[in-house]
């Protein structure tokens, strides 16, 4: 699967912790920052694949489930500590599910919003992907 758990680095402080990204802890630049909120548990987010683009998933409240396929292989990874992130490069189907009350899912990507790199339709993804591995 072409995804990565990121242990993003916290400071330990007795009044609260805090969560660091900088230097070279995303192997990208940074193009575009979204969140996910407000999310009802019933709700699916995601449901498409990115040609190029790469995005770090990071559950900064409560928690929600990631299902990820690869065109062949089929994961879930609960995301639910704010200092875990997941890397999640291109070409690999994702969809976000089971949102707990009051969760909050911050984006980090690798790109701007460009139409052209989305796959939104399952087949179709599946189509691209087995074209690319030949």
């Amino acid at each position: 699967m072409n995804i990565e758990l990121v242990a993003i680095p916290k400071i330990h402080d007795t009044r609260g912790n805090i969560a660091v990204i900088e230097k070279d802890l995303l192997s990208f630049p940074i193009q575009r920052v979204y969140y996910l909120f407000d999310v009802p548990s019933t709700a699916r987010r995601g449901g498409h694949a990115h040609k190029e683009q790469l995005e770090l998933l990071i559950p900064l409240s409560g928690s929600f489930d990631v299902v990820l396929h690869d065109g062949e292989t089929t994961q879930k990874v609960t995301l639910n500590k704010p200092d875990k992130g997941l890397l999640i490069k291109s070409n690999t189907w994702r969809e976000l599910e089971n949102f707990s009350s009051g969760s909050i899912c911050l984006v980090i990507s690798s790109g701007e919003f460009i139409e052209e790199d989305y796959i939104r339709d399952f087949e179709e993804f599946k189509a691209y992907v087995q074209s690319s591995r030949k």
